[in-house]
């Protein structure tokens, strides 16, 4: 028997993560300049990174040979949640609590829930513990709650929620959230992943944290990637009951988050203008987004976070004329939507770029 044969059958099965092209890989496939690309591909912070964490950041490379310490950050997120540090637990960017959950509570011959058109990390996590994947039909390309939670079986032990939806954008009402979460068997984790929570307009957000006082089955997940602009840094964190704490603690990693990274990500969250000017600016883009695919004729789907996803006939085509454009969108044909194309807001002129590029290629 080969040597690759000896690994794990459902490990084999596997599709690598797909991530957005490098800005650089573009530059090198298309002979392009670096500086005349247009990244809007990966849901970045067109902003860039907090000039306070961009601070703290340079400051931490002065004790680079020191192992971590990630006491400042969960100190500062426990002030900032209102929960217990030991109900904190932080990781390599987001995808990396998610994948500790899984390791937590699944296993072969058991189950885990997730809408169709969810982020493609719920089924890799599940399948390469391997456990069975259960992708319930969107409704409206979002979830449908009432079919999720009658998809849960006696075997299931996981619900993954995005909420916004990556990369549909949809959004579920948190009331109806809710009470999707207090319906689910007390024996049944559910994971709530809030990466593009910071989008939400005020009228939708939702202090979900306050949950956790009632449902010790409901772990919360969020980024520092996304509207704090650390996506290079990859930092995330989980909030959950200290049980389920503990045993995710256990399978971490140690030192999985390093000093700048730590150092970026505690400053990041008292930059409130920051976050600020950056909501503002994603908000200005979506209309300009949106505006501009409408008068285009390109129908796309109501978002509430820092992309748009639209659809057009020939996706993969139009994506490799955008590439020649030296415009960078995302292809989700791997999500099961080959005719549609996703595009992070950007700033004024990255959008213009991207508007007219788009008319070009159609």
């Amino acid at each position: 028997m080969a040597l690759c044969e000896q690994s794990l059958p459902y490990v084999r099965a596997i599709s690598p993560y797909q991530p957005g092209k490098p800005i650089t890989q573009l530059a090198r496939e298309m002979g392009i300049a670096v500086d005349q690309i247009v990244k809007l591909a990966s849901n970045e912070n067109p902003l860039g990174m907090s000039p306070k964490a961009r601070a703290a950041a340079e400051q931490a490379m002065a004790d680079l040979s020191r192992y971590p310490d990630d006491f400042l950050l969960k100190q500062a997120l426990a002030q900032r949640t209102g929960i217990g540090m030991e109900r904190i637990v932080l990781g390599n960017g987001s995808n990396d609590v998610l994948d500790l959950v899984a390791r937590v509570f699944l296993a072969p011959g058991r189950t885990a829930v997730f809408a169709q058109y969810a982020f493609a990390v719920y089924p890799l996590a599940t399948l390469s513990a391997g456990a069975e994947a259960i992708a319930v039909p969107a409704r409206d390309y979002g979830h449908d709650l009432e079919a999720m939670r009658g998809a849960i079986r006696p075997d299931t032990r996981l619900v993954w929620i995005a909420n916004p939806n990556n990369p549909t954008g949809s959004f579920a009402p948190y009331g109806q959230l809710k009470a999707f979460v207090e319906s689910v068997p007390s024996d049944v984790v559910v994971v709530l992943d809030e990466a593009y929570n910071e989008y939400l307009s005020p009228g939708d957000r939702v202090d979900t944290t306050a949950w956790l006082a009632n449902l010790p089955n409901l772990v919360i997940t969020r980024t520092f990637s996304k509207i704090y602009g650390l996506a290079g840094l990859r930092v995330g964190y989980a909030l959950t009951s200290a049980e389920i704490a503990d045993l995710m603690n256990r399978v971490r990693q140690p030192f999985n988050c390093n000093n700048m990274a730590l150092a970026a990500a505690t400053a990041a969250l008292d930059d409130h203008e920051f976050v600020a000017r950056s909501y503002a600016l994603n908000r200005a883009g979506m209309e300009q987004i949106v505006g501009g695919l409408k008068r285009i004729g390109c129908q796309h789907i109501p978002s509430h976070g820092n992309f748009v996803t639209f659809r057009v006939s020939e996706a993969a085509l139009v994506n490799q004329s955008l590439l020649r454009h030296g415009v960078i969108v995302r292809p989700i044909a791997a999500y099961g939507m080959p005719e549609w194309l996703r595009v992070t807001i950007g700033t004024e002129r990255e959008n213009a770029r991207f508007l007219e590029a788009l008319g070009g290629s159609l």
